[in-house]
């Protein structure tokens, strides 16, 4: 491996549109990024398969190895970006010192092209495992793909999984889930100079509001020893048609953080605790809540799985040992650990996921490469 391999695939990989469609509209989706995958993957001598179940949202499977006895690794990585507003010139690879800038550099195309790299070397050095790339659809909206990927390996034993997300070269084994609610107040519309007839949904939420402050603040005194505490925050918020009358409808999500051990139910049980108390200080209150979207969180013990050997793999490349460390951010991880893999993530250092400048250290690319390439050669042999 050179290290400009990584580094001229990010640069192909970042050029093709790849925005989800499901968060902007007009975006393309993975169809012409997963073609390029699987050309590639086809000139490198690597065997591909195209999982498809939803029309236009490819995952393309990649496989290097002999898997003839040894374990088999999956390197899992998304195709798909957010948006482009706001950005300037986001899928022309800019280069400036270290960082490489395009929308999906950092989030997470480099952490995609070294588990490309990565399954090349091990079908290079034959390695009687095998090293599986599952490179997924639609991870930025309701990761679609890698729960369509799962389903169709179900008779294909997995013995790890890294996820290529980007973690500063650190080893994630661990995140928060999240449930979003939806909370509904329902008034009376009159107009604003009748309020004996009108019931105001609006100012009717302004209670409920504060008890959810109050929930989150109570949720910081109990933290995970490694996760840290759970969260919550308002997300959105609809109510009303015009300034003279009283709205009879007020909506808003509530984001809710969750740690090991809390699930949908226990969410849920919680909300409409809170429900219950507003309606005893208000006996007029009319209020539904309702889960709109919820995922697991995640958490792999520091020696399980592939951890030992990518920490190995870090300080044979860099000379450090790679720390593990709890994230921040949901991502697929969550749904290869519900299967039974042995989960963590792994990838370079960079910043702006989601942001109007994104950039990606390309040293960290290329050490992220080398490290997973040691990694699998030493776990797949």
């Amino acid at each position: 491996m050179t290290d400009q391999d990584v580094v001229a695939l990010l640069e192909d990989l970042v050029r093709i549109e790849s925005v989800n469609p499901g968060l902007a509209p007009g975006g393309s989706g993975e169809s012409e990024v997963a073609a390029y995958v699987v050309q590639w993957a086809a000139a490198a001598g690597l065997r591909v398969e195209i999982v498809e179940p939803t029309p236009g949202r490819p995952n393309v499977l990649v496989r290097g190895g002999h898997a003839t006895g040894g374990r088999r690794l999956m390197l899992c990585g998304h195709l798909d970006t957010v948006g482009l507003a706001g950005m300037d010139d986001p899928l022309t690879p800019r280069v400036e010192g270290d960082r490489l800038y395009a929308r999906g550099a950092y989030d997470m195309k480099a952490g995609l092209a070294a588990a490309l790299v990565t399954c090349r070397e091990a079908e290079v050095a034959g390695v009687r495992g095998e090293v599986l790339v599952a490179a997924v659809a639609d991870e930025e909206h309701a990761s679609v793909g890698v729960r369509e990927v799962l389903a169709h390996l179900t008779d294909v034993p997995i013995d790890a999984a890294v996820v290529g997300e980007p973690t500063e070269l650190a080893i994630g084994t661990g995140h928060r889930g999240f449930v979003w609610t939806e909370v509904t107040v329902t008034g009376v519309a009159a107009h604003g100079s009748r309020p004996h007839l009108g019931v105001d949904a609006i100012l009717k939420a302004g209670p409920l509001l504060v008890e959810f402050a109050e929930l989150d603040k109570s949720l910081a005194a109990r933290p995970h020893p490694f996760l840290g505490p759970g969260n919550l925050h308002g997300s959105l918020v609809a109510g009303g048609t015009e300034e003279s009358t009283f709205p009879d409808r007020c909506a808003f999500t509530v984001e809710r953080r969750t740690l090991p051990g809390e699930t949908t139910a226990s969410v849920e049980s919680d909300v409409e605790a809170l429900l219950e108390r507003c309606r005893a200080a208000d006996s007029d209150l009319i209020v539904a809540a309702r889960t709109v979207l919820s995922r697991d969180p995640f958490l792999t013990p520091p020696g399980a799985g592939i951890v030992p050997t990518l920490r190995a793999a870090s300080e044979r490349v860099t000379g450090t040992a790679a720390e593990a460390v709890p994230l921040s951010y949901w991502a697929d991880s969550a749904f290869l650990a519900a299967a039974g893999i042995p989960t963590v993530l792994y990838g370079p250092s960079g910043d702006g996921a989601h942001a109007d400048v994104e950039w990606v250290s390309l040293q960290s690319t290329r050490t992220c490469a080398e490290v997973l390439t040691h990694a699998a050669l030493d776990f797949c042999s």
